[in-house]
């Protein structure tokens, strides 16, 4: 009898421990699921906890309509570059000549002005296509030559910087030319004040590079999750040969990709003479790790398929949250850099933990 009931007992433990066992596998499988299904929880999260932390931190001074419309300002150039990447990544791809491409359209718009003497818009125009060329150029090499999107966009980076220097000359227009000859080369960088008084004080001040960011982030969101191109791209990411299999056009929709990412970073080019006010081939360098770096602490896969273009927004300014915060600080540059890296590793860390929810 004493058996039976010790073994009654340890029957009961046992179903009690399973039971708790599968309540808390199915608690963790839930959360899984929930940040595998809206990827740009997390970017979000962390952006609202970074905000609460500078804004206790600094108080009114971060708070300010300034401050914060300074950070859209900051991350406007990052987020469009960003924008182009997040389209390659979601394909599994990379591309790391967005950086050249943008500062080469910025060139080709100001050179064929001021050099050629070509009428301003024209010459917009061909800044736009020379990225979209630049881009093509991409997609006929990593869709139809097959070959690895990291060495062909590795190359084509060196390829684009060399011929914007060679072409330019290293010359730099200077922003009070293109002020007085060609402003609409600036048009990004004007300004305009919302909620500001009679005198012009106060206020939240907006550029036209942030609308043109946020609207184009908002129309490649709804392209992606409500046209069938959009799943064509993240079902290429996904499994090439099933969405091949399925009827996708996997070649002529990697070139598309390809070549609208081109296109978005010569209108990042034009946004960044806006920027800085002049034309200069050394700008802009860092483009590619920059928008790179948004697009993986967004929540973005690298292994495609899976995330939010929004992510990759509230990535870009998580990036100009803490930059511009730490600044405020006065803390050290460098613990900038730091705990971006420390976000990278952990963005990278949380997209494995959150991809063993699809296997």
């Amino acid at each position: 009898m004493a058996e039976q009931h010790y073994e009654e007992v340890l029957s009961e433990s046992s179903d009690k421990l399973a039971d708790f066992s599968d309540q808390h596998t199915g608690f963790i499988s839930s959360i899984q699921h929930r940040l595998h299904n809206t990827p740009a929880l997390v970017p979000l999260i962390v952006l609202l906890l970074s905000i609460g932390v500078f804004g206790i931190l600094l108080n009114e001074k971060f708070f300010s309509a300034f401050a914060l419309t300074l950070i859209l300002q900051q991350v406007a150039i990052v987020g469009i570059v960003g924008a182009a990447q997040s389209l390659v990544i979601l394909t599994a791809g990379i591309d790391l000549s967005v950086g050249a491409i943008m500062v080469l359209s910025s060139v080709i718009m100001g050179q064929f002005t001021f050099r050629y003497g070509l009428p301003v818009e024209f010459a917009i125009l061909c800044g736009l296509a020379c990225g979209a060329i630049c881009g093509y150029i991409n997609g006929i090499l990593i869709a139809i030559l097959k070959l690895p999107p990291f060495i062909v966009t590795l190359g084509m980076w060196q390829i684009i910087l060399a011929t914007n220097f060679l072409y330019s000359e290293n010359e730099t227009i200077r922003s009070r030319d293109i002020e007085e000859n060609a402003s609409l080369l600036q048009m990004f960088g004007w300004k305009f004040k919302i909620g500001a008084d009679e005198a012009g004080r106060g206020g939240a001040t907006f550029t036209v590079g942030v609308i043109f960011m946020i609207a184009l982030i908002c129309l490649l969101a709804y392209v992606l999750r409500q046209t069938a191109w959009g799943r064509h791209v993240y079902a290429i990411g996904d499994d090439p040969e099933a969405a091949e299999l399925s009827g996708v056009k996997v070649k002529k929709t990697l070139i598309s990709v390809y070549a609208i990412a081109g296109l978005i970073c010569a209108f990042a080019g034009w946004a960044l003479i806006g920027r800085i006010g002049s034309v200069s081939p050394t700008s802009g360098q860092l483009a590619n790790i920059e928008s790179i770096t948004a697009v993986v602490i967004g929540g973005i896969s690298l292994f495609g398929g899976r995330g939010s273009i929004m992510g990759m927004l509230f990535g870009a300014l998580i990036v100009g949250v803490f930059t511009l915060g730490l600044r405020l600080l006065g803390a050290d540059a460098q613990w900038t850099y730091l705990l971006i890296g420390v976000l990278i590793i952990g963005a990278v860390a949380v997209d494995q933990w959150i991809r063993k929810a699809a296997s």
